[in-house]
C-alpha cells in the first residue's frame, strides 16, 4: 500500500479527482485529500456535494479507512514536510491559478506546500490542468513547473476506445493518471496495433 495526495481546485472537473480516488481506495492505497475552498464550490455545482462530508454519495462509503481529509489551512498535515514525502501528490483538476502557484514556488497553503515538497524532495507531481483556451502564461508555466520536475496531464479524454458516457471520458482521465503512477487498471483499452 502507498499514500497518495489528491488535491481538488476550483477548475471544472472535480469528478476526475473523485474518481481517482475511488480507484486509489479500492486498491487499499491510502488517500490524503485537500479540497481548497474554490474546489468546494465547484463540487456542490458539478456533483451536489461540498467536499467529503457525504462519502456515500460520492461513492467512498466502503473506503473511509483509506481516505483522510485534509482542509487546506490546516499545516499540520504529515505531507507537508520533506521527511515524510507521499509516493506521488496529484492535482485533478489543476486550475491554472493553482499551476501558477506551483510553477513559481509559491505554497501558501496545504495543498501548494504539498506539490512544494514533491518538487523539492525529487518525488511524482502530476497536474491535470483542466482550462480552456490556454494563453501564453498558462503555457509558460506549464513548461517552468515541467522543468521543475511536474508531469503535466491535461484532462482531455480520447475516442479510439469509442466511450459511450461521461463515466467512460472520465474513466479514460483518470485510467491515464493511473498509467503515470505506475497502477494497472481496466479503465480504457490501449490504442490496438
Amino acid at each position: 500500500m502507498s499514500n497518495y495526495v489528491i488535491g481538488i481546485t476550483g477548475a471544472s472537473g472535480s469528478i476526475y479527482g473523485v474518481r481517482l480516488i475511488q480507484e486509489l481506495a479500492v486498491r487499499k492505497h491510502f488517500v490524503d485529500v485537500v479540497v481548497t475552498s474554490a474546489g468546494k464550490k465547484v463540487m456542490k455545482e458539478e456533483l451536489g456535494v461540498s467536499g467529503f462530508e457525504n462519502m456515500a454519495k460520492l461513492g467512498l462509503s466502503k473506503t473511509r479507512g483509506a481516505i483522510k481529509v485534509w482542509e487546506n489551512d490546516n499545516f499540520e498535515a504529515p505531507f507537508m514536510s520533506g521527511s515524510n514525502v507521499p509516493e506521488a501528490v496529484v492535482v485533478v483538476p489543476c486550475s491554472v491559478g493553482k499551476l501558477a502557484a506551483m510553477a513559481n514556488g509559491i505554497s501558501t497553503n496545504l495543498l501548494e506546500r504539498a506539490a512544494d515538497v514533491a518538487l523539492k524532495e525529487k518525488g511524482q507531481l502530476v497536474l491535470v490542468v483542466r482550462e480552456t483556451p490556454l494563453n501564453l502564461i498558462h503555457l509558460e508555466n506549464m513548461v517552468k513547473v515541467a522543468r521543475a520536475g511536474a508531469q503535466i496531464l491535461p484532462a482531455m479524454p480520447a475516442f479510439y476506445h469509442h466511450p459511450r458516457s461521461i463515466d467512460d471520458m472520465v474513466d479514460f482521465v483518470v485510467g491515464k493518471v493511473l498509467n503515470l503512477l505506475g497502477i494497472k487498471h481496466t479503465l480504457f483499452k490501449g490504442w490496438k496495433r
